[in-house]
């Protein structure tokens, strides 16, 4: 049974990612959620508390993933492309929820914002690691960097999802091989220095 926590979380998410935190009221997520808008105060303190609380379930969910699909391969090249196929099919299912990740981190409470990040950076160094094992002799910088450009390729979804003539399959093999070459690409040599953000996701 879903958890009236649960309902919050997805009703939230739905409308975060479609009207933008700052369009969104406690009463209408009340309202999707079928109870009234003060009833939320009972599951979360503020609107930024319960807007933490999703970026947080998603990284949580995205870690747990990750592991799952590195522990279940027999080598990292089996990793790797566990790892891509995983990431590629949480954007495409989720686009709302990486559009969230996008948009809407700065109005995360500090101490979620610090969760946040402490959970994706575990998720990097599970695919930098594969990344390293898979292509001899790519050094950890590099490696990163990787990773954090390619999370900026997959997580660009809700962008070019719906192109007229490209279909979901069609997206998800174009992703996947996409991600797999500019992952592969990574040679040893100078790092290409990023600025840390959630994913990797350009902030608009």
């Amino acid at each position: 049974m879903v958890s009236r926590r649960e309902i919050l979380l997805r009703e939230a998410a739905g409308l975060f990612a479609s009207r933008g935190f700052l369009g969104v009221s406690v009463q209408d997520i009340g309202s999707a959620a079928g109870i009234t808008g003060p009833g939320i105060y009972r599951h979360f303190s503020s609107k930024e508390a319960l807007l933490g609380a999703v970026l947080v379930s998603i990284s949580e969910r995205l870690l747990a993933g990750g592991r799952e699909q590195h522990g279940a391969a027999l080598d990292a090249d089996q990793a790797l492309r566990a790892l891509v196929r995983f990431h590629v099919e949480f954007a495409l299912t989720h686009p709302e929820l990486i559009t969230i990740q996008d948009r809407e981190f700065q109005h995360v409470p500090a101490r979620e914002q610090h969760r946040v990040r402490r959970l994706q950076r575990e998720y990097v160094e599970i695919w930098v690691g594969c990344l390293r094992e898979a292509v001899a002799g790519t050094a950890v910088e590099v490696a990163r960097s990787a990773v954090h450009a390619t999370f900026g390729l997959i997580n660009s979804t809700p962008h070019s999802a719906g192109r007229r003539g490209v279909g979901p399959a069609h997206l998800a093999g174009l992703l996947e091989r996409m991600a797999l070459g500019a992952l592969t690409a990574a040679v040893d040599g100078p790092a290409v220095a990023i600025e840390e953000s959630p994913l990797a996701i350009p902030q608009r």
